[in-house]
């Protein structure tokens, strides 16, 4: 009677305890059997350089992981994250298994373009998010996938973007080009007819691109070295509301009249550039920005047109510091014109 009590008891015990192996493991980490199945029900497992959390098993993170060549992706992930290592090729069987991305971050690599396949792209034909700045690009990877929304190539070493690195992106929103070495954009934003944030600062253009999209939102040119803007730029751009072409060669002489007098404009930044004169603006601006110029005189005519109680404009920012006139050079009139302004800084 005394050994049948003693065998009841022993099977009332946890399981855990009589089990070599312990069946919570998976609540410890990936390398629990029931981690493993669960990773193989839902796409491959989980490589052991990359965390793929149970709670989001449609991301995958490798950033900061110190990797030299591309994990194996699972076809369940929709996230990749590798910024931050030292990968220096994505061959064209690095994303084979992947044709679900939405996301693929691999900005802070060491990339070049020779070493991008150029069919590895090919298949993601969901792919909306596209990070690969601060590598060693000189070009556009080639057959970007079109559904592409937001493309940040910046702080790289491309020299020219032609019509058909961005051929058929119609879907794309967002583009960061600055910071590279670009000389030409030929006609080759005209396809993206649903940006509306470009930004090709810190390059070596020595004009503004043509066709530039009509719903343009913000344009960001400053730190080339354009010396003029084409008749009538701004017309088309009806949506457009920030421009900043600070830290150019702009002079009067290459600025048309009329080119900044367009509705819709809240932001313009043309310091540090070889302005002599303040260029004609809409009442409708909100900042203006002309520090470190030549200008030699406040030309109230330049904001307002004529005044009265409903015409003023509508500026609260101006910047007229680091040019050749002082405060005394404000008539006094520019109260009225200029009367929702909290400071004119010269």
């Amino acid at each position: 009677m005394f050994l049948a009590t003693i065998f009841f008891f022993s099977a009332l015990l946890p399981f855990s305890l009589s089990h070599p192996r312990d069946p919570f493991a998976w609540l410890y980490g990936r390398q629990g059997d029931a981690f493993a199945s669960l990773q193989g029900a839902s796409g491959g497992q989980c490589p052991e350089e990359c965390d793929c959390p149970p709670t989001f098993p449609v991301a995958m993170y490798c950033d900061g992981r110190g990797l030299t060549a591309m994990p194996n992706v699972p076809a369940r992930i929709k996230y990749l994250y590798l910024q931050n290592n030292a990968i220096t090729s994505v061959p064209e069987s690095a994303l084979v298994n992947a044709t679900s991305l939405v996301w693929l971050m691999m900005h802070y690599n060491q990339l070049t373009s020779e070493a991008i396949d150029k069919k590895v792209f090919l298949k993601l034909e969901g792919l909306e998010r596209f990070y690969l700045q601060h590598n060693n690009l000189t070009s556009i990877p080639s057959n970007l996938p079109r559904s592409l929304r937001d493309l940040r190539i910046n702080n790289n070493k491309i020299e020219k973007v032609s019509p058909a690195d961005l051929e058929g992106m119609d879907n794309l929103t967002i583009l960061y080009l600055h910071d590279n070495a670009l000389t030409d954009m030929s006609t080759s934003l005209k396809a993206l007819t649903s940006l509306t944030l470009l930004d090709i600062s810190g390059n070596k253009l020595t004009k503004v691109p043509g066709a530039l999209p009509d719903h343009l939102h913000q344009l960001y040119l400053e730190s080339n070295s354009i010396d003029s803007v084409p008749e009538d730029f701004l017309g088309g751009l009806t949506h457009l509301q920030y421009v900043r072409m600070g830290h150019n060669q702009l002079t009067d002489k290459g600025i048309p009249p009329n080119t900044f007098n367009v509705t819709g404009l809240v932001e313009l930044d043309l310091s540090f550039n070889k302005l002599e004169r303040i260029p004609i603006v809409s009442t409708t601006l909100q900042h203006l920005y002309l520090q470190a110029n030549q200008i030699k005189e406040f030309t109230l005519g330049s904001f307002c047109s004529f005044m009265d109680v409903t015409n003023f404009s509508k500026l609260r920012t101006v910047r007229l510091d680091g040019n050749e006139i002082g405060r005394q050079d404000i008539p006094s009139e520019s109260s009225m014109c200029l009367r929702m302004a909290s400071d004119i800084e010269v």
